[in-house]
């Protein structure tokens, strides 16, 4: 989706290809700095980018800030434009860095799920949280261990279905 948003003049052309956000409170946004839509593999890096509808930000978690920095304006602009709606960017320094060029993916995932189970779902409906990724250590390989088993659960669940 983030894709599209970028490389879309006209965000408001996407309305029929994408989901009714009315009732949605969070929307999670992997962002890659691809520029090139021909190009299927192409971009090096990928960040998160999470926008609270329900309270007008956009967080930006990048484990080599500021590399996605421009890429995560972008869409936070157009996703406004798409929901009628103005988004405040919050750039989050603290965010837990990479050691390499290639662990980018495993964080975004390591953050998608830390910030989803963690956070948002143990927040009341009033309360405030902070969404400050600052001090929290990502093991990437631990989590490329937990994403192989959670593809390995589906492989076997697709298995016993198929029998």
């Amino acid at each position: 989706m983030s894709f599209m948003l970028i490389q879309t003049p006209d965000p408001l052309t996407l309305r029929e290809a994408l989901p009714n956000f009315a009732k949605t409170t969070h929307i999670f946004l992997p962002i890659n700095d691809c520029r090139n839509p021909s190009i299927a593999e192409g971009g090096s890096h990928w960040s998160l980018l999470l926008v609270s509808i329900a309270d007008g930000v956009a967080f930006h978690y990048d484990s080599l800030n500021p590399a996605n920095r421009d890429e995560a304006i972008t869409t936070t602009k157009k996703l406004g434009t798409l929901l009628g709606r103005t988004f405040q960017f919050l750039d989050l320094p603290d965010s837990p860095q990479q050691e390499n060029s290639s662990d980018c993916g495993v964080f975004v995932c390591v953050q998608m799920k830390h910030l989803l189970l963690k956070k948002l779902m143990r927040a009341d409906k009033e309360q405030k949280i902070s969404m400050s990724m600052g001090g929290k250590h990502i093991d990437a390989a631990h989590g490329r261990k937990a994403m192989l088993e959670v593809i390995n659960g589906f492989r076997k669940e697709g298995e016993s279905r198929r029998s």
